[in-house]
């Protein structure tokens, strides 16, 4: 797998999963894209006190096809611990609409604030071909839970 972006110079390294019940890994594959998330609490960053837990997460997609695809649009959807959903949609993904050749991957950090100590993201990417072809590439829902947190579901 090439890499068409870098983060701080070095080569792309792929998350790789680690073995056990809860690997805080997560992928999702959409005909030949595959998306795998991998979320990180910042407690530095974070003020429980004020109600603000921030999260950081790594994306990695994956283009496994022949067909080159364009990453047009994003669609979030955020729940919180008291299970109110904030959803989010937008061009692209950190100001990019990044291109991937067969065999490419594409990786990117952002983050997300919850009110609660628990969460969870869930999404699709709009994908293009250069045929015109539109799909939505599914993102994998990832939990956002603090160790020790109350985990509420749906």
């Amino acid at each position: 797998m090439r890499s068409t972006r870098r983060e701080n110079g070095l080569p792309l390294q792929r998350i790789r999963r680690r073995r056990g019940a809860d690997t805080g890994i997560y992928e999702a594959r959409t005909r030949d894209i595959l998306v795998r998330v991998a979320p990180v609490y910042l407690p530095e960053e974070s003020s429980p006190e004020d109600g603000l837990y921030l999260w950081s997460y790594t994306v990695e997609i994956e283009n496994h096809g022949a067909e080159t695809v364009h990453l047009v649009a994003r669609r979030w959807a955020i729940t919180d611990g008291l299970n109110r959903c904030n959803e989010v949609e937008g061009s692209g993904v950190v100001g990019e609409q990044p291109e991937l050749k067969a065999r490419e991957a594409f990786r990117y950090v952002s983050n997300c604030p919850l009110p609660t100590p628990s969460g969870a993201m869930r999404g699709s990417y709009q994908m293009m071909t250069e045929g015109g072809d539109v799909f939505d590439a599914e993102i994998p829902e990832f939990s956002l839970h603090l160790p020790g947190a109350a985990r509420r579901y749906n």
